[in-house]
Order: structure tokens, then sequence, then C-alpha cells
């Protein structure tokens, strides 16, 4: 699948799936990336892979561009606005939280606001979640999940450490369950699980 990528920071993120494409342990092609920041560091690194790069802003932009590239999922990597895809992508955007749904998550909850949260509640696992985007922060179908557990002496920032560690573990791990099944079976598994109820 032709993926596109959304940043407005450093391109952290970015860094990984580079690394992972080349290494053949994540499947799918970059093939375009923008960012709503003009000078971010993540387009800088964007060109200096060989992606194309562009800045834009409001989502009609954004959309444009990623329409012109052929892309077929929207990966949402460190992304600090409210993006809203195109009909045709409605269902096939990817975005990362620094905590497990459905806990610390929702408006207000992000970045170090997440971390802090989860010091201040004193919980004793947090970790990260993959899921796919919809309208409402937070709420989109399930990827993948993954734990890590909270020391007494871990202040946020070390929380915030061990959490994107796992978390270039887990949007790789997400991406290929995608790839493997598609993304009509997270959204269908979703809505038989709310019929059940």
């Amino acid at each position: 699948m032709k993926m596109g990528v959304l940043l407005s920071g450093s391109g952290r993120t970015l860094d990984n799936f580079h690394d992972r494409i080349a290494a053949g342990t994540m499947q799918g092609a970059l093939a375009v990336v923008v960012s709503n920041v003009q000078d971010a560091l993540g387009l800088q690194k964007a060109e200096k892979y060989g992606y194309p790069a562009f800045h834009a802003q409001g989502n009609e932009a954004i959309n444009k561009i990623l329409l012109d590239h052929g892309v077929e999922l929207v990966l949402l990597a460190g992304y600090l606005k409210l993006y809203v895809p195109p009909v045709s992508l409605a269902h096939n955007v990817i975005n990362i939280h620094p905590s497990l749904i459905p806990a610390f998550c929702g408006s207000g909850f992000y970045g170090m606001r997440v971390h802090r949260a989860v010091k201040a509640r004193g919980v004793r696992v947090t970790g990260c979640t993959v899921h796919f985007a919809n309208e409402v922060y937070d709420e989109g179908p399930i990827i993948v999940q993954k734990c890590v557990h909270v020391d007494d002496d871990d202040s946020p920032d070390d929380i915030a450490h061990h959490v994107f560690d796992m978390e270039c573990e887990a949007f790789p791990e997400a991406i290929n369950r995608v790839h493997d099944l598609g993304v009509d079976y997270f959204w269908q598994r979703v809505a038989v699980a709310k019929e059940a109820h």
C-alpha cells in the first residue's frame, strides 16, 4: 500500500518507518510526507531520505497532496492538528496514542499531558495504542496495543521515553497487520462487537 505520513515535529516516527522499510520488517511504501509546520525537522528528514515532502496548511491542501500521490493509508506521526480525510480515505487513517485506550485519552490528552496524568494517577501499567482515527478523538478501531510497566520512581519523562520505545515497535506492527488483514477487517470487528451488545 502507498502510505502518506503527516507530521508536525522532529520526525522520530518517520525515522523508524524509514529504517524498518529499508530493513524489510515493515510493509508498504512511503509515497509522501506532509507537515503543517513549515520548518519541521521531519520535513528535512523526508527530503534527505528522498521522499516527496510538502508543507501544507488545512485539510483541503493536505488531501490534494495525498490524493495526487495515490496514498491509500494515512499515518499520523506526531501530527498535532485534527485531520479530516477525504471521503475515499475516511477509514484509512492510522494514529498512535501514548496510553492504553480507553484510559487517558480523548480531548486534551496528548503528549506529556498523558504521561503526567499516568504518573499522578499512580497506575502500574501504561503503554500505547495504534488505532484507526475517526471524527472523535481516540475512538476508532484498535489495531495494536503494547504495555509498559510503570515503576514507583519513574518520572513523567521516564514514562514518555519507555512508551516511545514501545511505539517504535507497535506502529510498524500495526501497519503490517493492516497490510495482511485489510482495513475493513478492523472496522467490521468493532461493528460486530457493538451488535453483540
